[in-house]
Order: C-alpha cells, then structure tokens, then sequence
C-alpha cells in the first residue's frame, strides 16, 4: 500500500463486524510474555522456542517524511529487537536493530517477522513504511526495508535482499513509490515477501541474488464506500469529502460514487498446494468486509480465495490444511473499536471464530504451535503494551456460510495499475500489521 497513508503509522487491522456473525464462546487464553515494544512477527525455532520481534520506537536520529506526506516525521532509532520467549521467560536476544517511529513511538517500522529455514538459520524482516528514496538521503546506511541473516550469539547481522530499494528500482504497478516489507516465509532456497507499501509480492533467493515481484495487486473500487467523520485523527482529509459532497473519484474514469483504495497486501502463507496465499488490509477508508485472501499460484496470478474480511494482519496454515486468518479489528479502525479476532478456516471452506474480543486487540500476527495451540501477537501497535497470547480451549461456533462464505476461485485481471491516494500510516500503526 503506498501513496497517501493516514498520520497514524503501520497496519490499523480491522475486522467486519457481520450482522448474524457467530463468535467463540468458550475460547480462553494465556499470556506468555508482555511489556514489548510494537510487537509483531512470531516463529518457533526446530528446538520449539519461540521468537517474537519487536520493531521499537524510533529514536532521535535523523527522520523522514511519513508516506502521506502530512503529520509528524518518522524518526531512526536502533531500538528494534528479537525476543526469545523460553520457559514463561522473555529475554531479547538480538538488539540494536533499526527503527522508525512517530515521536510518541507509535507507527513503528522496524523488525517485522522472523522465520527459520530448515536447518534452524534465523532471518529477520525489517519494515520500513516510507518512499525509500529518503532512506539513504536522510538515514545513512541502514537496514530498514530489507532481510537480514541475524547471529544472536554476537548481536550481529548481515543484510540479504534490499526489499524497499527493489521497489524505487523497479515499481512493479506503477504507482507512487513506497515501501514497507511486513512478512515473509521461507520456501525452500529462496523467501517469499509482501511489501505492503508497494503492493506487491516478491521472492528472493537466500544468497541475496534473483530478487523480483511475483505479482502486484490490483486497486479495489469501492462503492458508496463510508469515510470516516471529520475530525477522526485517523482519517485523510484530503480524501474524506464534506458532509453533503459527492465522493470525489480519485482515479480517473471512476463514477462520482467510486473510490479506488489500495490492495495493502499484509502476510504471507504457503498452502499444502505449493501456493501462496496473501492477506489483504486495505487501504484507505478501509471497508469493513473489504479484506480478501488471494491465492498466487506457480502462474503468478492472484485469484481471490476468500473475502469478507477486514484488515487482515496474518494468516497461517496448521499440518491438517487448515487456514488461520487474523484480523486486526472487528470495525474499521477510525471507529476506535479494537476488538480483533481469530478465524479458522476449514479445508472444506468452513469458518470458525476461535476468539474474537475478550482481551484481543489489535493483533499482528499468529503462528501454530507443535502442540496445536494457536500463539497471536497482541496490542501489536503500541509500544510497551505489547503481548505473546496462547490460545486453548478453542470451542467455537461455525460462521453462517451467508455472512463468510468461501469463493469459486476466480482469476484476477492483475494490472499495473495506477495507484492512488491511500492511508499507510494507520496501515503503520497498526502491521506498525505485522
């Protein structure tokens, strides 16, 4: 997602709340770790410890205009970190990583994900969430925007693949420039990213070399879509028309009555078919019910796999097949209802709530235990609030198949398409989704 983004930073995830929608009635949970900093990403290791990464608070170094152009700079610190959670113990194992954050330490970008490869070699996502045209001008050498090879025995790391200089290389569809890498899985020899802020999805080999877009997303065109009232902090006045004003179509050739929004691709997953599957934030005013879940197959094309969501942060595929799908938030976040939920999604396209409210809010991102459990990143916006959940007791109640219903998969025109205004601050607050 690039262009125009709201002054709020990073990922404000939302979820659609459905008329008729079930949720879980007995799900509990577990903290396991609190007190972090912008928490986002989370992996086990093949010795089933668990990592989080922390994208920290910025700092007082030097600073760079946010995506949209409007409110206060983000400014570099070296106060992002990888924490081990072990034994009921946190303990950050790797410091000194870069970040980027507003003053207050909110919309943060810095380290984003963290995944293992098969021999146990750790790697880490850094964020970014600016035209990477700054980065170098304003920042010096840093390691935002790309993946890194950590060594937690030495604090040190080595850089792999320069995502956010990709994106002012190449700008796969063709619209503003922005970068803001948020995850990524390991696939063998070679890693497999989005990038929210360019709306695309990548790969990479390990060595550093082939790095090239798989597929970029296209815009979605909403239809009367609802803005949210003036005054709301987290909406983009330029875009948000005045009580009585049609909307103002920002691409040209759309009706009165349009508006084109960003993709905002958040996560990525590999599904049992070899595929990946792509969760969709949205950009800008970011519907509720807007989110999809693409399927990008060995073709590179995105076809739609299931809609009906809001803000997506992360999705995540369990030994049986089954799809774990996060929101963000059951609203659209500009109502200030930060509720997410957990929904699980069955081979066979049936939806169940595991959680849903009860103390998750703002989620980030998730992962699958050996045991089964499911481990969900909470309150990943903000700094020193941040949680580690573990999810058990996951009785749920199946979603009715009017309000989630999974899709025939059907093929997606994927064009370079013009990108217009969106809103990657809130979108940095929040992925701030994963």
């Amino acid at each position: 997602m690039k262009l125009k983004q709201l002054t709020i930073t990073f990922l404000t995830f939302c979820v659609a709340a459905f008329s008729g929608m079930k949720v879980a009635s007995a799900a509990s949970f577990s903290v396991i770790a609190d007190g972090l900093y912008n928490a986002s990403g989370l992996s086990f290791d093949p010795d089933g410890n668990l990592y989080v990464t922390e994208a920290g608070i910025g700092g007082s170094g030097a600073c760079v205009p946010p995506a949209s152009g409007q409110g206060d700079s983000l400014c570099y610190g070296t106060s992002g970190a990888v924490t081990k959670i072990e034994n009921g113990k946190t303990k950050r194992i790797l410091t000194g990583l870069p970040s980027l954050a507003l003053p207050d330490g909110t919309g943060a970008a810095g380290p984003r994900d963290i995944q293992f490869d098969a021999k146990g070699k750790p790697y880490v996502l850094i964020g970014y969430g600016a035209n990477p045209a700054f980065r170098d001008r304003n920042l010096g050498n840093t390691d935002l925007g790309k993946i890194i090879a950590p060594d937690f025995n030495t604090n040190s790391w080595t850089s792999v693949a320069d995502i956010a200089n990709y994106e002012l290389a190449n700008n796969p569809d063709g619209g503003d420039i922005g970068s803001n890498p948020l995850a990524f899985v390991i696939d063998g020899n070679k890693f497999v990213a989005v990038d929210a802020g360019a709306n695309d999805l990548l790969s990479v080999n390990a060595d550093g070399s082939n790095l090239q877009a798989i597929v970029a997303f296209p815009q979605d065109i909403l239809t009367n879509p609802v803005f949210p009232p003036s005054g709301t902090p987290s909406n983009e006045p330029a875009q948000v028309p005045s009580q009585g004003e049609e909307v103002r179509s920002p691409t040209a050739g759309l009706r009165p009555s349009q508006f084109a929004t960003q993709p905002v691709p958040s996560s990525v997953a590999k599904g049992p078919d070899g595929a990946y599957y792509v969760s969709q934030f949205t950009g800008f005013p970011f519907p509720e019910g807007g989110a999809k879940i693409y399927r990008v197959g060995a073709d590179g094309l995105a076809t739609i796999f299931a809609d009906g969501f809001t803000q997506l942060t992360d999705l995540e595929f369990d030994t049986a097949g089954n799809l774990y799908a996060l929101q963000y938030a059951n609203q659209s976040a500009w109502k200030g209802n930060f509720d997410g939920s957990v929904i699980k999604i069955a081979t066979d396209g049936t939806r169940t709530t595991l959680l849903s409210g009860n103390g998750l809010e703002s989620p980030s991102a998730l992962t699958i235990g050996s045991d089964g459990a499911v481990y969900v990143t909470n309150r990943g916006d903000r700094p020193g609030v941040g949680q580690v959940l573990r999810i058990e007791n996951t009785k749920s109640v199946p979603e009715p198949d009017s309000a989630l219903g999974i899709l025939a998969i059907g093929v997606l025109g994927v064009a370079w398409l013009h990108k217009k205004r969106v809103t990657q601050p809130l979108i940095d607050r929040v992925v701030s989704l994963r």
